[in-house]
């Protein structure tokens, strides 16, 4: 019997500033969209790039965290899973969307020091970036797929060049 597995990984830049809003049981929700490059060389030696443009949503502590900290243009890594919704439109249409439901961020860049990062239900600490730090309660996402070098998202903790440790 096959299983399941539904986990999706993106570090990109925010398209529009956080949307704040709040369920009927006043639980906070945030939208973003999310804004992933990806650059490569084709076969006649052209650079080539793509842009693939992703609704986001978390939930709770993180959508109020991420909407007091992200604003447009902010580098970010989410890490989630994919959710399928459908609905008819008010000309009766049926419209779909696929969007990643957040489980777990880190912010990127650092802004004017090193990044901090978020995720789960943690406790905000002061910092020396523009950025919280985040402890207890849940995971950031560490090095993406196990890479070391994960400054290449865009800061990760060294804040430059330097390996991590």
């Amino acid at each position: 019997m096959a299983a399941n597995y539904n986990k999706v990984i993106l570090a990109g830049n925010l398209t529009r500033d956080p949307q704040l809003s709040y369920l009927p049981n006043q639980t906070p929700v945030v939208e973003i969209g999310l804004a992933v490059n990806r650059r490569w060389r084709s076969q006649d030696g052209q650079q080539r790039e793509e842009t693939c443009f992703v609704d986001c949503r978390a939930y709770g502590r993180q959508a109020e965290t991420m909407n007091q900290y992200l604003a447009k243009g902010r580098p970010v890594l989410v890490e989630g899973r994919l959710q399928f919704s459908s609905w008819e439109d008010q000309s009766g249409a049926k419209r779909s969307k696929l969007r990643v439901v957040i489980e777990q961020f880190q912010f990127l860049g650092g802004g004017q020091g090193q990044g901090g990062q978020g995720g789960g239900q943690g406790q905000q600490q002061g910092g020396s970036d523009n950025y919280p730090r985040q402890t207890g309660g849940g995971q950031a996402p560490q090095a993406p797929m196990g890479d070391p070098g994960y400054d290449n998202f865009g800061g990760g903790p060294s804040g430059g060049d330097e390996i991590p440790f």
